[in-house]
């Protein structure tokens, strides 16, 4: 039985994928460069590809908002990379530099940082603010998530 297919954009050149449902535990790659479309780390967002990475994908897109001056984002930090290996491929988790990228994380009314943002298809599901350490970032991401 084919599962539908589902969008997915490439973290490297933006190109927009499809592949069956049932095919995401096989790593699909790109069609265009070849970089696998499910990394088990977390992808760096700016300005430019926010839009169209989160827009597009059919896989939840969770996004940690972050500073490099931020205390609590750089201990968080291990933590969110380590979900991202866990949660690999239910969802997609990224990583926003809110002074690299301040057109994009003026748009989302943050009470600080770091905040993680759970998106599907473009839409804010969830969010949560302050820093968590693996287990609560998994848990929380598995519990926001829709059922599908």
């Amino acid at each position: 039985m084919n599962a539908a297919p589902l969008t997915l954009v490439c973290s490297h050149c933006l190109a927009v994928n499809r592949v069956p449902a049932d095919r995401l535990h096989d790593r699909p790659i790109c069609g265009k460069c070849q970089t696998t479309l499910l990394p088990s780390a977390p992808v760096a967002l700016t300005d430019q590809s926010f839009g169209k990475f989160v827009a597009r994908s059919d896989v939840p897109v969770l996004v940690d908002f972050w500073a490099s001056w931020c205390g609590p984002c750089r201990m968080m930090a291990p933590a969110f990379t380590e979900a991202a290996a866990e949660l690999s491929p239910q969802f997609i988790l990224a990583k926003l530099d809110t002074d690299a990228a301040p057109q994009t994380a003026g748009q989302f009314s943050l009470s600080g940082i770091p905040t993680i943002i759970l998106f599907l298809r473009g839409s804010e599901i969830a969010r949560q603010s302050g820093a968590m350490n693996t287990d609560q970032i998994v848990h929380w991401a598995r519990s926001s998530a829709p059922r599908v």
